[in-house]
């Protein structure tokens, strides 16, 4: 039976994937960040630094709008765009042009840290799952980009002593639980050990989140909520359920309670679409870890509701400032749970 989120992904496929692909060829306005070693050392345009990736309006955000649009193929091949969505891949995920993002990475790559980061290795995971002609190439194109990332990964991790909890680029748990699935389906034990390494330091042992800080002004991720996400993706269920327990004892009305957007032209005001599609994913997989009879589980998809289904409206067709990276908080939340359209195998954000 069709799940009541399917059925919004349907719906809204073509809208978003149409978004996705109109932005990731959009290489202006750009906030371009590259730091000058000596004067004149600066690109021209977006995509001399940037061949694959130039888009969106700022590197993180292009290469998880090229994610969502490998996932709607898979998640919705009959309601996506199939051709179109295969045209802008096959343009932007070339061998010359990562390996060209792959150089730029390894000398301007810490700007995008954690953030850009995982969500590179997530491209990689979605890619590399998906038994296609076309992902086959992509996947092993995407091979230096990732092999620099985690590179990266592997030299930050054991130096980062504390977290960064918060609700924006910088937030060490959702950086994390992007790039555990690649170390999980790359056999990748030295990364895999990196990442479950630092969640243990970081958050094995918290308890009595104080919740009601949340949310700032500009949030698009909740710091309560994806640590929570994340130590669900690590810990054994009955491990999380206790952890849960310590980390939230009582479930407060400041995480339960959707963000109030005033304003979508600003930029920092329009995050807090993000926080409420973000966090209606994160409750859906706290949810889903914790047991069958937990009375918790219905309170937290009720919840997970509430802050989504207003905001799947604002996603394409606002402001830029929205419209160039919203699409895939929605689309992370609409697809959790969902299965390949070709194999009927679990299509599952956390595998």
């Amino acid at each position: 039976m069709t799940s009541r989120r399917e059925n919004q992904l349907l719906a809204r496929a073509a809208e978003y994937s149409a978004a996705a692909v109109r932005n990731v060829r959009k290489e202006f306005p750009n906030d371009i960040r590259s730091t000058m070693r000596f004067a004149g050392d600066f690109p021209n345009r977006p995509r001399e630094l940037y061949p694959a990736f130039y888009g969106c309006f700022d590197w993180h955000s292009c290469v998880e709008m090229h994610w969502l649009l490998v996932r709607l193929l898979r998640a919705t091949p009959g309601a996506a765009p199939t051709d179109d969505i295969r045209t802008v891949l096959n343009e932007h995920l070339t061998a010359d042009a990562l390996q060209g993002e792959a150089e730029t990475f390894r000398t301007n790559g810490s700007r995008a840290r954690p953030y850009g980061w995982g969500w590179a290795l997530m491209l990689h995971h979605e890619i590399a799952t998906w038994d296609d002609p076309d992902a086959r190439t992509w996947a092993a194109n995407l091979a230096p980009l990732s092999a620099a990332v985690t590179d990266a990964f592997l030299g930050w991790l054991p130096k980062q002593t504390y977290p960064v909890p918060t609700g924006a680029h910088n937030n060490s748990a959702f950086g994390l639980s992007r790039a555990l699935p690649y170390a999980r389906s790359h056999d990748d034990p030295a990364l895999l050990t990196a990442i479950q390494d630092a969640a243990t330091r970081w958050f094995g042992t918290d308890a009595d989140y104080p919740a009601a800080w949340e949310p700032s002004g500009a949030d698009f991720l909740s710091a309560a909520l994806t640590e929570a996400e994340l130590q669900a993706s690590l810990l054994p269920a009955d491990e999380f359920t206790a952890w849960f327990d310590r980390f939230l004892p009582e479930l407060p009305d400041a995480l339960l309670t959707p963000a109030t957007v005033s304003d979508d032209s600003d930029g920092q005001l329009a995050h807090l679409r993000g926080l409420n599609l973000s966090r209606a994913w994160c409750w859906l997989r706290v949810a889903d870890r914790l047991p069958a009879a937990d009375p918790r589980k219905p309170l937290l998809t009720r919840a997970a509701e509430a802050h989504a289904d207003p905001e799947l409206d604002h996603v394409s067709g606002s402001d830029y400032v929205v419209e160039h990276w919203l699409a895939c908080c929605a689309v992370l939340y609409l697809t959790a749970g969902t299965r390949d359209q070709a194999t009927n195998a679990p299509l599952r954000t956390e595998t």
